[in-house]
């Protein structure tokens, strides 16, 4: 049996067998995020046979994300390893038959086609909706099928869109959510089983696809919550009208029409992030929002967090200053974190 000895246990599945292994040794998926869902995905791609996976994204490991995101350990902190980095040896212990490329990077309109231009599928382990509309707008555009999943305290959802046979993301987000309207980790917290259910069932659904057993695809929305055991199948629906990127050709956030783009403040040691499309921040609610996470002052011009060593300043249209780092990508991932966009 030789190279799919390792799989016997999988491949006397009904649902798999060997035609069905080879197919997946031949398959090349990209992971974009390697947090707590996109180290689970990468981990089981990699048991399950993928054969090349690209993994990418822009974070560090911080202490904090050990308690959820299973590759990586106290070693990878002291050595100051950027996530992609630390999950790709890891995974390249776990099996050396497949290709695991890390790419440490921040996944934007400009580098994002040639990312996945020669996969099969996208698996989503972002953590931000901003980075979900990049991902579907250059997968409908390249009819390139991805996965979406989300977690967030205890339950999250995943869904396969296939561009142009089934409803996009942005059929049914049609709108972007406001910054600060919607939960992030950071400040109700996220469940480390919740984590492990979700990437695995979105990681299932993705198998499915590189079989070529879409006849098997639930087709939609899976809903589960690891704490009450509620788990809910959901039809979804286009959005009314037409969607303006499966139906209009119109891509927003991969033409950098909506979304953020970042600038250095020279002299100033901050990053300002400045959101495109019309935008409108209830200081109110986001201060309720971060009250448990730092210090929070506001008033009608302007809201301040205060967390050790980083000061983030946010403006009523979505513009925020992160002071405290000239590294874009932190100043990324901290928008994303607090701000929740």
């Amino acid at each position: 049996m030789g190279v799919l000895e390792r799989y016997a246990r999988q491949m006397i599945l009904e649902e798999f067998s060997q035609a069905g292994q080879e197919r997946l040794l031949a398959s090349r998926v990209a992971v974009i995020g390697c947090g707590a869902l996109g180290s689970v995905i990468s981990n089981h791609l990699v048991r399950s046979g993928v054969g090349r996976i690209k993994i990418i994204d822009r974070d560090y490991i911080e202490l904090n994300n050990l308690q959820r995101q299973i590759l990586f350990d106290e070693d990878d902190i002291s050595r100051r390893l950027p996530k992609a980095a630390a999950a790709a040896a890891k995974l390249g212990r776990i099996n050396s038959q497949v290709i695991v490329e890390p790419l440490v990077t921040d996944v934007n309109p400009r580098n994002i086609e040639e990312i996945i231009g020669d996969v099969d599928l996208v698996l989503d382990g972002t953590d931000n909706f901003e980075t979900r509309y990049l991902i579907n707008d250059a997968c409908v555009k390249h009819r390139i099928p991805w996965v979406y999943a989300a977690v967030v305290s205890t339950y999250g959802m995943t869904f396969v869109i296939i561009p142009h046979r089934t409803p996009c993301f942005r059929c049914f987000m049609t709108e972007m959510p406001t910054p600060g309207s919607t939960p992030t980790c950071d400040m109700v917290g996220v469940l480390s089983t919740a984590v492990d259910i979700v990437a695995s069932l979105a990681v299932t659904e993705g198998l499915k696809l590189l079989m070529g057993r879409e006849d098997n695809l639930h087709n939609r929305l899976i809903y589960a919550d690891a704490w009450t055991v509620d788990v809910q199948r959901l039809e979804l629906n286009k959005g009314a009208g037409l969607c303006p990127a499966c139906d209009q050709g119109k891509y927003d956030f991969l033409e950098a029409r909506e979304g953020t783009y970042l600038t250095r403040l020279c002299g100033r040691g901050a990053v300002q992030i400045n959101v495109l499309g019309p935008i409108r921040i209830s200081f109110p609610d986001l201060a309720k929002r971060l009250s448990s996470v730092g210090q929070v002052v506001f008033n009608e011009y302007m809201l301040s967090l205060h967390i050790d060593p980083y000061e983030i300043t946010v403006f009523p249209d979505g513009r925020a200053i992160i002071k405290g780092t000239t590294d874009e990508a932190l100043a990324r991932t901290l928008y994303a974190r607090y701000i929740g966009l």
